[in-house]
């Protein structure tokens, strides 16, 4: 695994092999990584990334948050609950020297409590695949004041996902087994 493009370009992240199924790891491949930052780039979504503050929920090793903060994301807030995926995140952004514009929550991304700052512009959720895990999470960033209005949400699953009520569908594509489906959160006032 390795950042594709910005700022940490060809740096290569912690290893977790091809997974690791007791830890619930499934890294996003380099390739669907490049595929999907080429469809937020080029989708009509202007630049979702650049300046935006983003919010990776079920981080795993932190490659997709990182990713965002090489191409010119202004801070990122990383969110798993598992040991393994915490350590493999750790590394990640002291290998990116990234401490000051990420943070690390120890948190069930289906039970994130209220947001004490501001909303997030770009939502990464890549839940393990399967466990409807997903919408529940989505579920609870909305109701704890996590998403920011019209914030945009990529969501990776192994299956193509619904909008829940008030979402809007933009996108959705398939790269092998995996799902990309891309949604704009409700306006709020």
């Amino acid at each position: 695994m390795r950042i594709i493009a910005g700022k940490f370009k060809g740096m290569a992240l912690a290893s977790v092999g091809k997974g690791d199924a007791g830890a619930h790891l499934r890294p996003t491949t380099d390739r669907v990584r490049e595929s999907l930052f080429n469809l937020l780039l080029n989708g009509g979504y202007g630049d979702p990334v650049d300046g935006a503050r983003v919010l990776d929920l079920f981080a795993g090793t932190g490659a997709l948050g990182l990713e965002a903060l090489s191409r010119g994301a202004a801070h990122v807030t990383l969110v798993d609950d598992g040991v393994k995926a915490r350590s493999l995140i750790r590394e990640n952004i002291e290998k990116c020297r990234a401490q000051g514009v990420t943070r690390l929550f120890r948190r069930d991304a289906t039970r994130l409590g209220e947001n004490r700052g501001v909303g997030f512009d770009l939502i990464f959720l890549d839940p393990p695949y399967g466990k409807d895990l997903g919408a529940k999470a989505l579920a609870s960033a909305q109701s704890g004041g996590w998403l920011a209005s019209d914030a945009l949400i990529v969501w990776e699953e192994s299956t193509p996902q619904t909008a829940p009520e008030g979402f809007e569908l933009l996108d959705s594509r398939k790269y092998g087994d995996t799902h990309i489906t891309i949604l704009r959160a409700p306006t709020t006032d």
